[in-house]
């Protein structure tokens, strides 16, 4: 493909603050041949209506009710005519030369993928000040299984690997979605970490472009998704490792995946406890037929002492009152 037709998908919910920025990261892209589907996900803020003031033949607006960044998602690929797909969430942004570097990085391939760069930055803050990540992920693998291995083990169990890939830092051909399924609605937690196993597993290798960023922002707010703490959050945390783990599994003999998979059961099962004493139960038996030995808790020196004497679900039950007291407290 000479001039590929990149697709730029950008789900919306309630995202007015920043949605205008990220819109025009979008624009901004030097690569020509895009097309912008925006989906509003039954927003009742002003994001329809900032999507639609950008409405034009590249930029497309959608909406649906309320079912979730995931279906609205799918809802973009049914819409997106692209031979490459961009992710781009509505509070994050692309620097001007993205997609333009991952397309020469990726030389016309469709079957391998692309990622690149990520800045972090707080929000309130200028992107451009942000702190640019710098790990293993700069070298290309044509071993997508050990990649996964690599990102989702961390430092206890393979020091100087582990770390996290942003939605926006891949670049994605449209087949290798096709193959891979679309992303799974039942999920509100990590539904992109298991979207994106997927989709690796499926392609033939994963390169790194030297050139283009992501710019990925930070909320301290306990307002956002990803810091929730409800039951729907920690069932579909649960789900979508129970998930990674099978599609791994099949593809990899690596021992090391058991030990992966155990500690993040391991953590799941003490941070779901008290609340949901159910799915920590699950989490720890899980860790358990794994055969994880590592940490059973890791705190400051009291709480680790504590740990150490009474237990972690000791440890656990104490630090949950403090925080149901500082609540009553506020």
């Amino acid at each position: 493909m000479k001039n590929p037709l990149i697709s730029i998908i950008i789900p919306v919910f309630n995202g007015s603050k920043h949605l205008a920025e990220a819109i025009q990261s979008a624009l901004n892209q030097t690569w020509q041949y895009k097309e912008i589907i925006i989906v509003d996900d039954g927003s009742v803020d002003d994001s329809l209506q900032i999507a639609e003031s950008f409405k034009s033949e590249i930029v497309k607006v959608f909406t649906q009710k309320n079912k979730g960044a995931s279906a609205a998602r799918n809802a973009g690929l049914t819409q997106a005519k692209g031979d490459y797909i961009q992710f781009l969430d509505a509070d994050d942004l692309l620097s001007p030369d993205k997609i333009e570097a991952q397309i020469s990085c990726l030389n016309s391939s469709v079957t391998q993928l692309a990622i690149c760069k990520t800045v972090y930055f707080n929000d309130g803050e200028n992107h451009l000040n942000g702190k640019l990540s710098d790990s293993w992920l700069i070298n290309d693998t044509d071993d997508p299984a050990d990649f996964l291995t690599k990102l989702y083990a961390g430092e206890e169990i393979m020091p100087g690997y582990g770390g996290m890939i942003t939605i926006h830092s891949w670049l994605t051909p449209r087949n290798l979605i096709e193959a891979a399924g679309p992303w799974n609605e039942k999920l509100s937690l990590d539904d992109d970490g298991e979207f994106f196993c997927r989709v690796v597993l499926a392609a033939e290798r994963i390169k790194f472009s030297n050139k283009g960023l992501n710019y990925y922002r930070k909320f301290n707010s306990q307002l956002s998704l990803s810091a929730q703490k409800s039951r729907k959050a920690t069932a579909s945390a649960i789900l979508a490792t129970d998930l990674k783990f099978g599609y791994l599994k099949a593809k990899s003999n690596n021992t090391v995946v058991d030990r992966v998979f155990a500690r993040h059961y391991w953590w799941t099962g003490v941070l779901a406890y008290p609340k949901f004493k159910d799915l920590s139960k699950y989490c720890i038996q899980k860790a358990k037929q794994l055969g994880y030995n590592g940490e059973k808790y890791v705190g400051g020196p009291g709480g680790h002492f504590l740990a150490n004497v009474f237990g972690w679900k000791a440890v656990r039950l104490i630090s949950w009152y403090q925080q149901l007291l500082k609540r009553s407290w506020a």
